[in-house]
């Protein structure tokens, strides 16, 4: 008999690459949803699709990232980051589906010096962070069982980081990438090897899931551009100039590391280093899509 997994989000870059995985699988059959399918924010429309479909489990990749936009549209920020997960928790419990919850790094303000654990105080300062705060909390509240999973830089298939630098570098000689904040650049393929290492079992609970090693956006940059033979230049800037050239409304964490702790305690799973998975990113082509 087929498991199915239902995932929200299905069009951005996570909700494809987990979609992708699992419909090359025997025995699973995937049920993907986007906005224009289930719109999480109703709690009604949520509860009748997920007791109708009765998955094994959702895997709730939705969410609104925009950091910025989510200073100026509060009100959606919370109805898409928080609620939403509100919704799909109280919609697994009531259908015996498990949750994986995707959040992020910002819950945390960034402001440490060592990698922070699943232990640690959080402390959001942007508006992004504190309604992605609020889906955990809704998601530890009302769902039985339950897997959240911060992650961070992520890059897949789609709009992202890795890709935009390398179309900046088609049109210039030299680009200015921030060098003060640090984090771990995470493909999509790592996170769902996470997601996959934890779906299939009781290990509930919180955890992170990002790439090993750090980095800075400018290192990264550095990375990407030696991979792919890019002669432009990267200026190592500060997050303070950065901002006098391109003003930004949302404050970003200068330290953003997280520590897969949880992983390596209840798992034998092993993330990749971040040098390996841009390396596969780039070599599989993934930045040409």
């Amino acid at each position: 008999m087929s498991k199915t997994l239902l995932v929200t989000g299905a069009n951005g870059q996570l909700g494809r690459e987990i979609s992708n995985m699992y419909e090359a699988r025997d025995g699973i059959e995937v049920v993907r949803t986007d906005v224009g399918e289930l719109d999480i924010t109703n709690v009604d429309a949520t509860v009748k699709m997920i007791t109708d479909v009765k998955p094994y489990a959702i895997i709730n990749c939705a969410a609104y990232t925009a950091v910025d936009m989510c200073e100026k549209e509060v009100d959606l920020a919370y109805k898409i980051n928080a609620i939403g997960p509100r919704n799909l928790s109280i919609a697994a419990t009531e259908a015996g589906s498990k949750l994986v919850h995707v959040s992020t790094d910002y819950v945390f303000d960034g402001n440490g010096t060592r990698p922070y654990i699943e232990f640690d105080e959080t402390s959001p300062n942007s508006m992004y962070g504190t309604t992605k705060l609020a889906g955990e909390k809704f998601v530890q509240e009302f769902s039985d069982k339950h897997f959240i999973i911060r992650t961070a830089w992520l890059y897949g298939d789609g709009k992202n980081f890795v890709k935009t630098m390398l179309r900046l570098a088609q049109n210039n000689s030299e680009v200015n990438v921030v060098g003060d904040q640090i984090g771990s650049p995470t493909s999509t393929k790592v996170l769902a090897d996470i997601i996959e290492t934890l779906l299939w079992t009781d290990n509930y609970g919180l955890f992170h899931g990002t790439c090993e090693g750090i980095c800075s956006w400018a290192d990264f940059t550095d990375e990407i551009f030696k991979l792919t033979n890019t002669q432009t230049k990267v200026n190592h800037i500060t997050t303070e100039k950065y901002q006098e050239m391109f003003p930004a409304s949302a404050k970003r964490p200068a330290y953003s590391v997280l520590d897969n702790y949880m992983l390596k305690l209840t798992t034998d799973h092993v993330a990749d280093d971040w040098h390996d998975a841009i390396a596969r990113y780039i070599k599989d082509g993934w930045h040409l899509k």
